[in-house]
């Protein structure tokens, strides 16, 4: 068996041997489904030597390629491939699985079969959308992903659970309608699913440049909302609060880069004079969604939303930098991803520490804890550093390629967004002063024990990763840069060069055309 179908399809195989199981037995069930996310996350490793740190492969350009019939009529096949991009988020998904059902090991109380078994079945669909070169298998992926975490948020969380997982399931479905219109009538104009196919096709010119516009909106639209992006990013805050720690975890590591993975894997290379017609604008929410998650963030009274307004702003990082099409931007932008992953997942780990043993998410409650736990304030310190950038840490490097790419294109560009970075230290310095500084009260003193033996498990991993992503950024940039490098010169491309039906350009709107003649004023 091909080594990717392994890793795909070993959480679904753990699936379906845990439904037989009695769901009374619950410590067993624990224990497998440990067992099982751990080994897929042992076997996904040995991905890494098959995915080349230089030039990608000849052929299709993605290694563990394999492309097998599965519908005849349409034509939908089982092709899936990875690439230096897609690597990285694949092993990010296999590692924080088994983290999740440590995390929840002794705080999911009820119906656990079914909580173990949406985890699973969330890492089978999370697996699959990153490697997918079928849209429609892609599009596949993309919903089984949302099923189980529908009922992560609205079984296992908190007192809202109910409303955050409905308005977390109409935006998505909002999106995901947007991309299967998007990719059926893609598939009207090709002929094929297949995404080398599609790539090649676009490339000669089979879309009008109207056709072209509007595809790329409704595949940009659906990956915006997933991201989310400012201002379709009002689901984010509440299905955070709400979710039990696993579900946090799980949705700001891995379940948002599904929408900035999308925008980089689809949107730019496949409609690449699109993309380039749209950056300034886009570049512009981006930019918003720095400055205005930060503020945002820094007025919050609960913990969890601070960190869920701290992803907005992070992960407009990542949006600005894909759409600077410079080389440096690209790689920031993905680095980035990863970094936002283990950082922004650690944050919310630390953070059901303390709601675990506190029973509380607002501020006001805590004060003083690093007196009673001075492990966990060491640990939370460590983590809140490299969100905000502090060199030597992960998010140092991708913050810094993504504003040097930005201001390669623009200056101006990095300037604003370089604000973010600034508001990220102060509204994450002001948090940790609250919660760990100060007098402790009596409750707290007698009911907030420091980390244990599990907690250490589940957290130290990420810490090794913060520090050496930060410090040796080279044992994962070389595949990340080699997959930019090959795709950049069809989405960096100027725009003129994909213009194939002149005309068309009357519908395009002047907005339009005055943003990106200031996106490129400095090209």
């Amino acid at each position: 068996m091909n080594l990717l179908t392994a890793v795909i399809f070993l959480p679904m195989a753990g699936f379906l041997l845990t439904l037989p199981l009695p769901r009374e037995n619950h410590k067993f069930i624990r224990y497998f489904t440990l067992a099982f996310s751990l080994v897929t996350f042992v076997i996904s490793l040995f991905l890494i030597p098959g995915v080349p740190f230089g030039a990608r492969p000849a052929g299709s350009g993605f290694s563990f390629d394999v492309n097998a019939a599965w519908i005849n009529v349409p034509p939908i096949r089982y092709h899936v491939g990875i690439d230096g991009i897609s690597l990285w988020l694949v092993i990010l998904t296999t590692l924080l699985t088994p983290i999740c059902v440590l995390i929840s090991w002794a705080h999911v109380h009820k119906h656990e079969k079914a909580f173990h078994l949406s985890l699973l079945l969330l890492e089978f669909g999370l697996v699959g959308v990153f490697c997918s070169l079928d849209l429609f298998l892609f599009f596949v992926f993309w919903e089984v992903c949302l099923v189980p975490m529908y009922f992560i948020i609205g079984i296992w969380g908190h007192d809202r659970r109910i409303y955050a997982a409905l308005k977390f399931f109409v935006y998505t479905m909002a999106g995901s309608m947007l991309l299967l219109v998007a990719i059926i009538f893609l598939y009207n104009k090709t002929g094929t699913f297949d995404y080398a196919d599609i790539l090649a096709a676009t490339q000669k010119g089979v879309l009008t440049y109207r056709e072209e516009a509007l595809l790329f909106l409704g595949f940009f639209i659906a990956f915006a909302i997933k991201v989310p992006m400012f201002p379709v990013h009002t689901w984010l805050p509440d299905a955070h609060v709400e979710a039990p720690a696993a579900g946090s975890v799980m949705l700001a590591s891995v379940m948002l880069k599904m929408g900035t993975y999308g925008l980089l894997r689809f949107c730019l290379p496949l409609f690449p004079t699109a993309a380039h017609d749209n950056a300034g604008w886009i570049s512009a929410l981006a930019i918003t969604g720095i400055i205005y998650g930060a503020l945002v963030a820094m007025v919050q009274p609960n913990m969890k939303k601070v960190v869920a307004y701290s992803s907005v702003s992070h992960l407009g990082f990542v949006v600005l930098g894909l759409f600077t099409f410079t080389q440096q931007g690209l790689d920031g932008a993905v680095y980035q991803m990863l970094n936002h992953g283990v950082s922004t997942g650690a944050l919310f780990i630390l953070v059901g520490f303390l709601y675990e043993r506190r029973h509380s998410l607002e501020i006001k409650d805590y004060g003083g804890v690093a007196t009673r736990a001075p492990h966990l304030a060491t640990i939370f310190m460590i983590t809140m550093l490299a969100s905000i950038g502090l060199p030597t840490l992960n998010n140092f490097v991708g913050e810094y390629l993504v504003l040097q790419g930005a201001a390669l294109v623009h200056f101006r560009l990095a300037v604003f967004a370089s604000i973010g970075v600034i508001l990220s230290a102060c509204y994450m310095l002001w948090l940790y002063q609250r919660v760990f500084y100060g007098r402790a009260s009596e409750s707290l003193m007698h009911h907030l024990p420091d980390l244990g033996t599990r907690d250490y498990w589940s957290i130290v991993p990420l810490i090794v990763l913060m520090v050496w992503m930060g410090v040796y950024s080279e044992s994962f940039m070389p595949p990340i840069s080699a997959a930019n490098a090959a795709a950049l010169p069809g989405i960096g491309a100027k725009k003129e060069m994909h213009v194939r039906n002149l005309q068309d350009r009357q519908y395009r709107p002047d907005s339009l055309a005055s943003l990106r003649e200031f996106f490129h004023a400095d090209r």
